[in-house]
């Protein structure tokens, strides 16, 4: 009769063990739901040759690239990515964003800002990094954000882009600090560092493509600087020297006329003063067109300067425009 037990206390055992198999498998799948919902993803997305371009250039890591391609990563017209970006300013264009656990990036094809759509993608990797860290995890890389924050206050341009993070996106500081300082500043502190190593096998790539097409703005902002400096000096001088002139001119006329009628008359004491006073006058004739070619070199170069500048306007609005993904392309006859 002991036989029958023994089967019976072995199918309690093994019914059991299948009661303790299934709650793990639940835990686990609770704990790990994102990881296996990413997993499944990844296995199914296929990026396009743009897009596996593009990732190559990022220098993701593995973790980094599981992530970006979780985020099925696309590379938008200005039709698809204004359906699925909403734009917070109309003056501020935005280039990516992080919707519905999808990246979406502006396809900016201006060979002059080459990197932008590898910082951009960069950028939104780590959106899709942040939401995916626990509360302490988060916390703690929190600490390191300000601590890093504090120390970039002297720098304007990253203030200015988290200023307007913070008129756009108000509750996102921290997930917005993660991605900015992830992609655009070069020294770290070590155990940041140590954060987005995680995800890049080279951050300093990334840097290094938004200093290459960031410094295209900034050398077009400094010359034009340096332009209107010019422009301002030689618009104070040119009309003040050329009053002089025509004032000059007026008198230099008067004395002439003067010196004819007096050799008309007669008046020169002799051949030598006449002489003498014809000399003088010859130079201040001399020096009034010496002057008047002054005058009309600085016009030259006036104009010269202004084509300059209105050059680099048009560069620099052509270029803020190819990273606009709200104007309409012409028709095409």
């Amino acid at each position: 009769m002991s036989l029958p037990k023994r089967k019976i206390g072995a199918r309690i055992i093994i019914r059991l063990l299948g009661v303790v198999f299934v709650l793990s498998s639940a835990i686990l799948v609770v704990f790990f739901r994102q990881y296996i919902y990413d997993q499944i993803i990844v296995w199914q997305f296929q990026p396009s040759a743009e897009v596996a371009s593009l990732t190559s250039r990022i220098n993701l890591s593995d973790n980094g690239k599981f992530v970006f391609f979780a985020s099925q990563p696309e590379l938008n017209t200005s039709d698809e990515f204004n359906q699925a970006c909403s734009r917070v300013e109309a003056t501020t264009s935005i280039l990516g964003c992080y919707s519905g656990s999808r990246i979406y990036i502006y396809n900016v094809s201006d060979t002059k800002l080459d990197g932008i759509r590898e910082v951009t993608a960069a950028h939104e990797m780590l959106h899709a990094v942040y939401q995916r860290m626990g509360d302490g995890e988060k916390t703690a890389v929190d600490v390191l954000l300000e601590a890093e924050y504090a120390k970039l206050s002297g720098n304007q341009l990253f203030s200015d882009l988290m200023d307007y993070y913070a008129r756009a996106e108000p509750s996102e500081r921290t997930n917005e600090l993660h991605s900015v300082i992830g992609t655009v500043i070069s020294n770290i502190s070590p155990e940041l560092e140590a954060h987005y190593a995680k995800y890049f096998s080279s951050r300093q790539t990334v840097v290094n493509f938004y200093d290459k097409y960031n410094g295209v703005f900034q050398d077009l902002t400094d010359r034009a600087k340096v332009l209107v400096g010019q422009l301002q000096v030689l618009s104070t001088s040119i009309p003040d020297e050329s009053t002089q002139y025509n004032a000059d001119v007026l008198v230099l006329n008067a004395d002439i006329n003067t010196f004819n009628t007096r050799a008309s008359n007669g008046d020169f004491d002799s051949n030598s003063q006449f002489y003498a006073e014809r000399t003088i006058l010859i130079k201040r004739v001399n020096l009034l067109n010496q002057t008047r070619a002054t005058i009309d070199s600085d016009i030259d170069n006036y104009n010269s300067l202004l084509d300059e500048y209105n050059s680099i306007a048009s560069e620099s609005k052509q270029l803020y425009n190819s990273m606009d993904s709200t104007l309409v392309t012409a028709p095409s006859v």
